[in-house]
This record gives C-alpha cells, structure tokens and sequence, in this order.
C-alpha cells in the first residue's frame, strides 16, 4: 500500500517534531512523513532521516521552494514559529504562503496550529488590557487567528488545531527561580485561575490521532490540553518532584508585562487572557478530547517525572 504523504513544517521543532515522530513510531501507519527544514545536514533532520523521513529543504520565507515541498502530498502539517522573530508582517506573510501553497498542490487535509484571535473577546478599545504594536492584543495569538482565513478563503481542506501554554516552558522560559530568601518561585500573573497546559511532545501526537480521524475534523477547530491546574497546583506538583520547595508568587498582569525581556507585555496579555477567560478557554481545550486523539497524553505530573532533571534550579 501507498503511504499518503503529510508534509511537516517545523519539524526539528517542538509540535512539527512530535507529530513527525508519532508517524514514524506507528508501523502500521497509513501515513509517510516529509520533513521539510531550513538545515537538512542538521543532526535534527539526520535523526528524522534515519527513522524513515523524506527530508526536504524548504523555508516558509520561499514560496517556490514550500510549492516544490508540498507536491505530490497528502496532507500537511504547517506551523509557523513567532517567537523566531517576533514580527507578526512575517508571520501573516507565512502563514499566507502555507495556504496559498497547501491550495496549489492540491492537499487533502491540512492541520494549521492556530491560536484564538483574542481580539473577539477584548476588542481594541477595551482598555482592560493595553493594545500592542497597534492593533493586537495577544499579538502572537492574533496573527495567527486571523490569518486562519486565508485557509477558508481558498478553500483548503482544514483543520484548526488549537493547542495552549506548553508545560516545557517551565524548562526554558519560566522555570521557578531562587529568590532572595532562598527559596525557588514561580512567578506567573494567573491569580488561582486554571491554566491549561500540555507536553509539546503530545500536540503532535494529537494531530496525528486527527489525521488518523480521516475527514472527521475538516473545516472543524479542536482545542486540546493534558491538564487544567492552577499554578498553585503546578507549584505543589514541582515541589513534589524536584523534592524542595517551589512556591507560586503571584503578581498582577501590569506588573508580568513591565518585566524586562522581549515579548514580557505579549506573554503579559496572554496569561491575562488565559485568566480572564479561564472557564471557556479550559472548555475548549478538553483533556478528555486530547487523550481521545492520543491515549499516551500525559499529565503534568507524568511530564514533570520525565522532564524534572531537565528543568533548571537558578
């Protein structure tokens, strides 16, 4: 039997990574993977080659090059990653190629990992939280909802596959930090609101149960998440793990976005979202939905026992 192709964008990344390895770890797949990346000489890509992969030299910034990717495919899986240059023009640029290139080759069923356009719910005049940049919200949030039309407006067959804060943050950007006191914090602007987090590892592995779905989410958006928790829960949870104490120290969104690194007033609004919009933002991003894509979806707990070694104790 022929494999149908899903072309994987950012697949040396976190979500393109996690979905690429799911496939490739099924051997009784219905599916092949072609990796596409910047680098294909990196030890990432030669790692996807080695388990089976096509690997494809391709940049989201190349139209020719992503049309030249995608033909001859299935599906696709396209991600674009913001934080790579914080410029929602380049973003909205790529995520209009992704759609224009998924339309030309023909593709049967593409995931496009969006976010909610926040703007829906906290219009520009609503001075509850500062406008950035002029006209965002959540600028990395916003840009990639609205170019979700670009999608509907040329007819690709998609799927809207929206994930939420992921736990290995707490490896890279928010790991708890030691205090004048000595004791580790997590200092995040949540109040006791529950904020909905997933294993980087399992967005991928969710989009391959949608692909497995057939045409059952087509033209649908599907929030996942493992766990819904407080940070007060997270904190405990860590200070089980890690075998000392972490505290949660909360402070006010103001306050999370005058901190000094880029991105702070973005990831400020954020959380505030995530806050101020807890019980429908948690509603729509459903474990139970998740681990019926993915039986392996782990809990925080379980990603703490596997990743705890990892996270740094500053």
């Amino acid at each position: 039997m022929t494999k149908k192709i899903i072309v994987v964008t950012g697949a040396t990344g976190a979500q393109g990574g996690g979905l690429a390895r799911a496939i490739l770890r099924d051997p009784d797949s219905d599916f092949a993977v072609r990796a596409i990346t910047r680098n294909p000489d990196g030890a990432k890509a030669r790692a996807l080659a080695d388990s089976g992969a096509e690997v494809a030299a391709a940049d989201l910034d190349n139209p020719a090059a992503l049309a030249k990717a995608f033909t001859g495919a299935y599906g696709a899986y396209a991600v674009t990653n913001y934080w790579e240059h914080m410029d929602p023009a380049k973003e909205d640029t790529q995520a209009r190629a992704l759609a224009q290139a998924a339309k030309d080759a023909g593709l049967e069923h593409v995931i496009w990992s969006t976010l909610e356009d926040t703007r829906r719910q906290i219009p520009l005049d609503d001075d509850r939280m500062p406008t950035l940049m002029g006209k965002y919200k959540v600028p990395h949030f916003d840009v990639k909802g609205e170019a979700d039309q670009y999608f509907r407006e040329l007819g690709v067959p998609t799927t809207f596959l929206h994930a939420t804060f992921y736990w290995d943050n707490f490896i890279s950007s928010f790991p708890p930090v030691k205090g004048s006191d000595g004791r580790l914090a997590l200092t995040l602007p949540m109040g006791d609101k529950k904020l909905a987090g997933i294993a980087t590892e399992d967005i991928g592995k969710c989009a391959y149960g949608v692909y497995q779905r057939g045409q059952e989410f087509i033209d649908k958006a599907v929030g996942i998440a493992g766990e819904h928790l407080t940070c007060g829960q997270i904190a405990a949870a860590m200070s089980r793990a890690l075998g000392q104490e972490v505290i949660y120290n909360a402070v006010a969104p103001e306050v999370f976005r005058s901190f000094d690194f880029p991105g702070a007033a973005d990831l400020g609004n954020m959380f505030q979202y995530y806050a101020d919009f807890e019980e429908e933002f948690c509603a729509s991003h459903d474990p139970e939905f998740a681990r019926s894509l993915n039986p392996e979806l782990l809990t925080f707990a379980q990603w703490l026992e596997q990743n705890k070694a990892r996270i740094p104790l500053g």
